[in-house]
């Protein structure tokens, strides 16, 4: 059970309209590395892992759907007082003909999002350096996606996720440590 604060994880702001950008972005929003894929898999995850760590996926996959919802409002905001031609010149000519400046899930490219973007093996070690490999390629993808504007606005809030990815990534290994040594406790040699 969640309770829902009304309000972002983190101030989202950018400093002018950028189509360019907001299709970018649709890489975290519905790519198979972005924010919506890590939240199912880290919630879908959970039900196959001790209850000694159970509680670092849940916290995140939560966190993931807050991280999405920032993804979704810097994209509105760089869409928003776009005109059909930016919108066809940056590449969503098809996505404004479908639903306006509504968004979907989808890849930069256009790709829509899939079920096999969630990875779930159900032995929590190799789940769990699946969770590690998850976070350091959207890192990577958020470290891009900075280089890639020159908004100091949009950038302070990228950061902000880059950030975030990085203490995911801890966590998980936090947990195989956990899992490691109580596997340690339990054989015989």
């Amino acid at each position: 059970m969640w309770i829902y604060e009304k309000k972002l994880q983190y101030p989202v702001r950018v400093g002018k309209c950028d189509v360019r950008m907001a299709r970018y972005l649709t890489e975290q929003y519905g790519g198979a590395d972005g924010e919506l894929a890590a939240a199912l898999r880290y919630m879908n995850q959970r039900y196959a892992i001790p209850d000694k760590v159970i509680g670092v996926l849940t916290d995140i996959s939560t966190e993931e759907f807050a991280h999405l919802e920032m993804i979704a409002t810097m994209i509105y905001k760089l869409t928003k007082d776009a005109s059909v031609q930016e919108l066809e010149a940056a590449g969503l000519g098809p996505n404004y003909a479908q639903r306006d400046h509504a968004l979907f899930y989808q890849n930069s490219a256009g790709v829509p999002w899939t079920a096999s973007y969630i990875q779930a093996k159900g032995d929590p070690i190799a789940d769990l350096y699946e969770d590690i490999a998850a976070e350091e390629k959207a890192r990577a993808t958020y470290q891009w996606l900075i280089d890639m504007t020159d908004d100091v606005d949009l950038q302070d809030s990228l950061k902000f996720l880059r950030e975030r990815e990085i203490i995911h990534a801890i966590r998980f290994k936090e947990s195989v440590q956990i899992l490691i040594e109580e596997q340690g406790k339990k054989r015989v040699f």
